[in-house]
């Protein structure tokens, strides 16, 4: 299984519709389609 590799930007974007948006994890991992314990670990390597 290969890892793929999200950019920065896309990355700030997401964490930003989280934190800063009040989104929650699973509908902006959904709406950008990504797995939501990827953005999880985003979310908390950002805090």
């Amino acid at each position: 299984m290969q890892r793929t590799k999200y950019a920065l930007e896309f990355k700030d974007e997401a964490v930003k519709q989280v934190i800063d948006k009040g989104h929650s994890v699973v509908d902006v991992a959904k709406r950008l389609g990504i797995p939501d314990n990827v953005l999880y670990t985003w979310v908390s390597k950002f805090k």
